[in-house]
């Protein structure tokens, strides 16, 4: 009996225990389960080296060095050459300069947008790099994605401030994009932080240091005028005035159209009619029902007299085109209008949406002041301020870009000036770095937004495909050439004239007054 008292004790302990380890071993398990879930999902949120999915958002955002092309294919070429100019650098011998971009853009036309300043920014990393004068440090490009709207701009802000230090020696941002909020808050963070901005295309008068003698981005320098100086530029060239001008203006507005607004009514004062608002979505990239308010304000303009016959125009590009197609079926067909408007103009050239029949209407003209254009300085007839043999160098490299080792870069498009400028861009980067360490060693982040002050005179300019860039005391462009351009019933980019903001052009020295 005893012996059975023990054997049923064993029993039941044994029991006891292979349930207390099975129970161990399954909440292990588990554990191990989970911990290898989460470390899965984290994991599932790298899109590529540097390129991450944030938990809020599917965007693949961040700094990509790679072949990766943000899953745009057009991108393809270009950042394979980007890739392949990168792989040839010795360690220590350069530093690092971002492209920021919205590379995920959805929009066509931004992505196009952004496809020509890729290209352009590329091409300028090559020139660089392979000049005969053997100029130092090197150029590595990468590229910056805050989101195709921007949203994600602080992580992206975040990433390019850790890559000041180390390996990367990032001295500098390009590009930046359109002149949004985000944008705006993106170059707050950048310039805050010591880190030099050139921003390429960004032409809102609040993105722009020396407004009311305040300079809120130091380090900031743009190679595009300002709205106001396209503005003055535009005034300067067709003459307008209250008495023939009205004005068509985004209501909520954002930094370019609010700025450039701004500008329009500093031409009108005096107006005898009020200026017409309209609402656009909040992604003004999206169609909305703004098309129906461009239809009741083209019966506002037909009641005014024959004598107004401008329109000025203050809004996005998709906005842009509902108002001429709108323009195009006005009831006053006898009317001749001719539509005035900022560099957004530019994303109009070759857009599918845009109705021919308006375009073909001899009574009706489509205007933009551009950032650049490919005939501006073959065509035009001024002395200063650019040059056909700075312009000739871009085709040149154009040509080259075709094939290895240079290209190729997939298509090209000149005529809306973002490839252009986007090279000049670039090269002001590469002016300021090299101009910060005339030794040819990694200069100190902190001396490269120094330089922008001096970039001026016939010996310290930049002379771009766009025109000279010689810069002001707060890093903006002084009396930039701007190019008038025309929309053809073809929906191309027909050149007119170059025109000033000063009402002329430089003088040879390229010196902003006081």
């Amino acid at each position: 009996m005893g012996r059975l008292w023990v054997w049923l004790r064993e029993d039941v302990w044994e029991i006891r225990f292979r349930r207390y380890v099975a129970l161990t071993l399954a909440a292990v398990l588990a554990g191990l389960g989970i911990w290898g879930g989460m470390t899965a999902t984290k994991e599932d949120r790298s899109c590529a080296p540097g390129v991450v999915r944030p938990e809020d958002s599917d965007e693949c955002v961040g700094v990509s060095s790679t072949t990766y092309a943000f899953g745009r294919p057009q991108f393809a070429d270009t950042v394979r050459a980007i890739h392949r100019e990168n792989a040839l650098l010795e360690p220590g011998s350069y530093v690092t300069v971002a492209l920021l971009e919205p590379f995920t853009a959805t929009d066509a036309d931004n992505l196009n947008d952004v496809l020509h300043e890729l290209q352009g920014a590329y091409l300028a990393q090559y020139r660089a790099n392979h000049e005969s004068t053997g100029l130092k440090p090197k150029i590595r490009l990468v590229l910056a994605n805050p989101g195709g709207t921007g949203a994600h701009w602080q992580h992206t802000v975040d990433q390019l401030a850790r890559m000041t230090t180390g390996p990367d020696r990032l001295r500098a941002v390009t590009g930046v994009g359109l002149s949004t909020e985000n944008n705006k808050r993106a170059v707050t963070e950048l310039t805050r932080r010591g880190i030099p901005v050139i921003g390429s295309s960004i032409t809102a008068d609040d993105l722009a240091n020396g407004q009311d003698g305040k300079d809120p981005f130091p380090g900031l320098a743009r190679v595009s005028p300002t709205n106001t100086d396209e503005a003055r530029a535009l005034a300067s060239f067709a003459n307008v005035s209250a008495a023939n001008a009205f004005l068509v203006y985004d209501r909520t507005g954002d930094p370019y159209t609010r700025t450039l607004q701004s500008s329009f009514e500093k031409m009108l004062k005096g107006s005898r009619y009020g200026a017409q608002p309209f609402t656009p979505p909040a992604d003004r990239s999206k169609e909305g029902s703004t098309a129906n308010v461009f239809e009741q304000i083209t019966h506002i303009l037909c009641d005014t007299p024959t004598s107004t016959d401008t329109v000025l125009f203050a809004g996005r590009h998709t906005q842009l085109r509902q108002f001429i197609n709108m323009l195009g079926q006005r009831g006053c067909d006898h009317r001749r209008f001719t539509v005035l408007t900022g560099d957004e103009g530019s994303y109009l050239a070759g857009d599918k949406d845009l109705d021919p029949a308006a375009l073909d209407d001899p009574l009706l003209t489509v205007r933009y002041t551009a950032l650049a254009h490919p005939d501006a300085w073959l065509k035009d007839t001024a002395k200063t301020g650019g040059s056909a043999t700075d312009a000739k160098a871009l085709e040149e490299l154009l040509t080259d870009a075709e094939k290895e080792p240079v290209g190729p870069i997939g298509p090209i498009a000149l005529d809306d000036g973002q490839l252009i400028i986007a090279y000049d861009a670039m090269r002001l980067a590469v002016h300021g770095i090299r101009g910060a360490s005339p030794t040819g060693k990694i200069p100190a982040l902190v001396d490269v937004g120094l330089q922008w002050p001096q970039v001026k005179g016939t010996q310290l300019r930049v002379d771009g495909a766009s025109g000279w860039i010689c810069l002001d005391a707060h890093g903006n462009p002084y009396d930039k050439a701007v190019p008038i351009v025309e929309l053809t019933p073809e929906s191309r980019a027909r050149f007119v004239k170059i025109a000033w903001p000063e009402g002329k052009p430089p003088a040879k020295e390229c010196l902003p007054p006081s």
